[in-house]
């Protein structure tokens, strides 16, 4: 199998998995315990907090171990939202966040916060100036904003820094959802002055079920979870050292990876489709992309059943459009870049890692071509119900 789906997960490295498996086995202990097992287990959850906090620019006891990046979200919005009140604060956000943004952000408007969803360019960056009208908007009021580092379909990565400007400007608080981002770009919560951030281990090949959130030095912040006070009182629940030394781990490696022999790979990959497979478009902004990721789209094809002579094929992919209650739905992100419902359900996102090689690109463009080919023949004009016959 060809894995071209890194921006939904990545593998374990070896590495990581090694640097798990002691404490899986016989370093079992509470690390909230006073005995030497119990200590060792302390030492190696502060070591990767070092790690994590390296790879983000960060202090050590600005990061919030969680369970993973929706929870990490979910905490830092439900905090911001309590924090500023619905009475006169506003939520602000981007109409192509992650559902663990826009979904949080919709009960909030529920319950009376306004709530503006800032729209883009059809290359997928934030409209800045729709930005600065929503914060200014906000500025007697308080409020909150989040933005994503970068998109997760588009892999379009957005102006974070001018956005935390504006919103700092304003007197707003600042979240990004940095869950795509971290891993495959630079990112520096010094540079770029959020006040929380989230991140998720498995999508730079760490273990699913574990993440972080950065909590700026200084800021408030009430947590989602309380109990028996781990994490500072932060994030209570005994720790899962395994996990937390696995994205320890991962993180030191991301911090030494170049990143740029994965783009050439994505850059090889999408110029043989495009030159191979007609009527295939590359979308999202070309100069701001992350280094890993294709958003390809394919006139008079469905992207549905793409996937499945893909899958038969031996390539995993995934659909730029989300699947609900089994009827495919057009991807609110490509919808707010201005595709048609059409295009948007002609569109395949291919992500690339570390893992990838050049002739897996050449094979997978094969397979891509083949398959758009054969879906074309079966399907006829248009884009409609798809029987796909295999031999």
């Amino acid at each position: 199998m060809i894995y071209l789906d890194a921006n939904a997960t990545t593998p374990l490295l070896p590495e990581v998995l090694d640097s798990m498996l002691p404490w899986l086995r016989e370093g079992f202990h509470n690390p909230n315990a006073s005995y030497r097992g119990a200590k060792a287990a302390r030492q190696a959850i502060d070591t990767a907090r070092e790690q994590v906090a390296a790879l983000i620019g960060a202090q050590p006891d600005e990061i919030v171990f969680t369970s993973g990046g929706t929870e990490s979200t979910n905490a830092a919005l439900k905090w911001l939202a309590r924090l500023v009140g619905r009475k006169t604060g506003k939520a602000i956000t981007t109409a192509i966040e992650h559902s663990a943004v826009l979904k949080p952000c919709e009960t909030f408007s529920d319950v009376g916060y306004p709530l503006a969803r800032c729209g883009v360019n059809a290359l997928g960056r934030l409209d800045l100036d729709d930005f600065r009208a929503a914060c200014e908007a906000a500025k007697d009021g308080g409020g909150f904003a989040s933005v994503m580092w970068a998109n997760n379909e588009t892999g379009v990565i957005q102006p974070i820094a001018e956005a935390c400007t504006i919103a700092k400007e304003n007197g707003l608080a600042f979240h990004s959802d940095a869950i795509q981002a971290v891993g495959k770009i630079p990112v520096n919560v010094r540079e770029v002055p959020v006040d929380f951030l989230s991140l998720s281990a498995h999508k730079f090949h760490g273990p699913k079920g574990v993440g972080a959130l950065y909590i700026r030095s200084g800021c408030r912040f009430e947590p989602l979870l309380r109990g028996g006070g781990q994490e500072k009182d932060r994030r209570s629940g005994t720790e899962n050292t395994a996990a937390i030394v696995g994205l320890g781990k991962a993180a030191e490696l991301a911090a030494g990876r170049n990143m740029e022999a994965v783009r050439e790979l994505r850059d090889a990959f999408e110029s043989i489709v495009l030159r191979e497979v007609s009527g295939s478009e590359a979308n999202g902004d070309p100069a701001h992309r992350l280094p890993n990721t294709s958003l390809l789209s394919f006139e008079q094809c469905e992207a549905a059943g793409l996937l499945i002579l893909l899958d038969d094929l031996g390539v995993a992919c995934s659909s730029g459009s989300a699947c609900m209650t089994g009827k495919q739905q057009p991807s609110h992100v490509q919808k707010a870049m201005g595709f048609s419902d059409t295009k948007a359900k002609s569109s395949l996102r291919f992500g690339l890692s570390v893992l990838n090689t050049r002739a897996e690109m050449e094979t997978a463009a094969a397979a891509l071509k083949k398959s758009v080919e054969k879906l074309r023949r079966v399907q006829g004009f248009g884009v409609g119900p798809v029987t796909v016959y295999t031999p």
